[in-house]
């Protein structure tokens, strides 16, 4: 009962936490939202809990298993089995792959195979949710495409889009992670998590979204959406994708250095004056949201610090550090955490959505730079709500 209880603080918290920044409390719709969170837990439970989607999980790890081994083929080729011998080992065996599962993501949009899973899928969200088909078509492609190439294929409506609109687009991209990229993050955390995060996030956001963002949609746009690659030869789109693929290796690659090499340096500087990491002084600042996601109070401080690490570097330092305590964690301690930790929700993200759709469109990417630090707010709520729930169906 007490976890219930706890649950039911978190989506108070939740709650209040979005209506504080709620453009229009008038509009929401109620309904929606219960019925997307009824359809959440269930969905949560079926993951985590149940026979079948616990089976379900080991066979998309399993598929996972074996792509990032086919994977480690090519970078074996390149570096000269070096990942055989245990050297480099996060570069070639969590960022390399990506180049490979990027390419697989290239071939299936090629021959139209994500697009008609994009549309099949959104449609039907868009039945539960409340929310235009558009919204729904973008959650399933920033999900499988990502926050960067994912808005090419809205390239030619977003013009029209009202800042609303835009608002929702861009936090659903923040909100979810690249297909390509879930390879790299199982070999970080428990596969059951990430897949449940993935699904999670999802609803999460369509529940945080109709509390900051309601609108209603009285006329649709015009859904033909752009084909990504259009005119290009199979080959010019695989050599595209593989590119693509190598980028986000390298940029993450950089950030890992960069923000571990500053966060190393600034925990040194507050240690030295205040006695106390600054990532300590973070966990301090989180220690509540841990508590009310569900966390035990003996390790809430602890989930906390890694928590406020997330939001100020990236999800793989975040991860890497998670790694370290995860014996000291108890198994709901750490699910909770982990999925929370599967996100795009961090500053850099600001960055990265905001000038996706500044090269595509210069006037909606500048709107979307104006709420930056709002869209970092709705989609960390949405990560809150994802772990909240998952820590509900791990008490049982």
């Amino acid at each position: 009962m007490s976890h219930v209880l706890q649950f039911l603080l978190a989506l108070v918290v939740v709650t209040v936490l979005a209506l504080l920044v709620s453009h229009d409390r008038k509009s929401i719709r109620v309904r929606y939202i219960i019925q997307l969170l009824v359809i959440e837990i269930l969905l949560a439970w079926f993951f985590l809990n149940s026979e079948a989607g616990l089976g379900f999980v080991k066979g998309f790890a399993g598929l996972f298993d074996h792509l990032l081994k086919y994977a480690a083929q090519g970078t074996n080729f390149v570096f000269g089995n070096m990942s055989d011998k245990g050297l480099a080992f996060f570069f070639l065996n969590v960022l390399c792959p990506i180049v490979f599962i990027s390419a697989l993501i290239g071939i299936l949009q090629h021959f139209r195979i994500l697009p008609i899973v994009i549309r099949a899928i959104g449609t039907v969200l868009s039945k539960v949710n409340g929310m235009g088909k558009l919204e729904s078509f973008n959650a399933v492609s920033s999900l499988i495409l990502g926050q960067s190439e994912n808005f090419i294929a809205y390239k030619d409506i977003l013009g029209k889009m009202s800042q609303r609109r835009m608002y929702t687009m861009a936090a659903t991209a923040m909100s979810t992670v690249s297909m390509s990229i879930v390879g790299a993050y199982m070999t970080m955390l428990q596969p059951k998590y990430v897949v449940a995060a993935l699904v999670l996030n999802m609803f999460s956001t369509f529940i945080v979204l109709s509390l900051i963002n309601p609108y209603r949609i009285e006329n649709e746009e015009d859904l033909q959406l752009n084909d990504l690659h259009k005119g290009q030869s199979f080959f010019e789109m695989l050599g595209e994708y593989i590119l693509a693929g190598f980028k986000v290796a390298i940029i993450v690659a950089a950030m890992l250095i960069g923000f571990i090499a500053l966060i190393s340096a600034v925990n040194a500087l507050f240690d030295t004056i205040f006695g106390i990491s600054f990532q300590g002084v973070l966990g301090y600042v989180f220690y509540p949201f841990a508590w009310v996601m569900g966390v035990p109070a003996n390790e809430a401080l602890q989930v906390g610090s890694i928590m406020a690490t997330k939001l100020v570097s990236n999800e793989f330092v975040a991860m890497m550090d998670l790694q370290k305590i995860a014996g000291q964690l108890s198994p709901r301690g750490e699910g909770i955490l982990s999925v929370f930790l599967v996100s795009f929700a961090n500053f850099s993200s600001i960055g990265i959505v905001a000038g996706a759709i500044k090269g595509l469109h210069e006037e909606q990417g500048n709107v979307v730079s104006r709420f930056g630090l709002k869209l970092l707010y709705g989609s960390t709520l949405v990560s809150v709500l994802s772990a909240a729930i998952a820590g509900l169906v791990l008490a049982f």
